[in-house]
């Protein structure tokens, strides 16, 4: 197994740092210049089986702007992260989180995969249940 230096996982601790920032904010802009397009996602569809797609920056930008909209700031989240590293340029990241949303706290788990670019520490893969809301199924083959 691949052991992180302290410095490789204060990167990742940084990089959230940044992404934390930018999604208060709201700079959907700034969120996807930290990604890797295109980009998978792995989610379900509720009620049926998995579901898979790749995004575009485009694709992306649009449902970031219908999820967090104006940002983050007013949701009082919380999350808390666990980087696990495959290699140097490999990361997973699970994080489990909590938001206010009209005065109710709702959870969330998801994993993310980070790859090392040229250019720093990108997002590339999103994995959270929930989200496939009128996908279709994935399919073997």
């Amino acid at each position: 197994m691949y052991q992180p230096t302290a410095e490789e996982t204060q990167a990742i601790e940084a990089w959230f740092a940044e992404f934390d920032a930018l999604a208060e904010r709201g700079s959907i802009e700034g969120l996807a210049d930290l990604a890797v397009f295109p980009m998978n996602l792995a989610t379900d569809v509720p009620g049926g089986h998995a579901a898979v797609r790749q995004w575009t920056r485009e694709e992306y930008i649009e449902t970031m702007r219908e999820a967090i909209g104006g940002g983050t700031a007013g949701l009082d989240l919380k999350s808390t992260r666990t980087p696990r590293f495959l290699s140097a340029n490999l990361v997973v990241v699970e994080t489990e989180a909590t938001m206010t949303v009209d005065g109710q706290p709702q959870s969330m788990h998801y994993v993310d995969l980070l790859v090392r670019t040229e250019d720093g520490w990108a997002f590339q893969t999103m994995v959270q249940g929930g989200w496939g809301h009128g996908w279709p199924t994935a399919k073997r083959g």
